[in-house]
């Protein structure tokens, strides 16, 4: 809940339907999990790349589309969003700060370059699904040397 639009029902809708994150090796799997990622239409050597591929997790593909409609805000850390950050590490703080700052730049420069908002909501929200997969995996470092720890 650090990142900025995503807020409980953002959150627990993602941990509900994905459930374990550790089973995604890279960003890119869990991407293409969610439909995320482009079609390609490819014959020999020449490639197509087509709208998303939809194929997957709807409920937090949707989800996550709604959060991105968030960055097209500028970058700023708002008293709502500090008093989020401040139940949770450094690290995670960081991760979200820089998914701030990248996906409000992502969003605005597809724009200028003439994609419709819809398109770049979806863009921002494929990058979006990439930082949280960094923070489950902060997350999951965390638990796993605090549980060898103990042991």
């Amino acid at each position: 809940m650090s990142l900025r639009g995503v807020n409980l029902i953002t959150a627990m809708t993602i941990v509900a339907e994905i459930g374990d994150m550790s089973r995604f090796e890279s960003p890119r799997q869990f991407m293409a999990y969610l439909g995320l990622v482009p079609s390609e239409y490819s014959s020999g050597s020449r490639q197509k790349r087509g709208g998303i591929t939809k194929t997957g997790n709807g409920h937090v593909r949707r989800v996550l589309v709604e959060s991105s409609w968030s960055y097209r805000l500028p970058a700023r850390k708002t008293a709502h969003l500090q008093r989020k950050a401040e139940k949770t590490t450094d690290a995670v703080q960081a991760i979200a700060w820089k998914a701030q700052k990248r996906l409000y730049k992502r969003y605005w420069h597809l724009t200028f370059k003439g994609k419709l908002k819809v398109q770049a909501c979806t863009a921002v929200a494929r990058e979006l699904a990439g930082f949280i997969w960094a923070i489950a995996r902060e997350i999951m470092g965390k638990n796993n040397t605090s549980a060898v720890a103990t042991a």
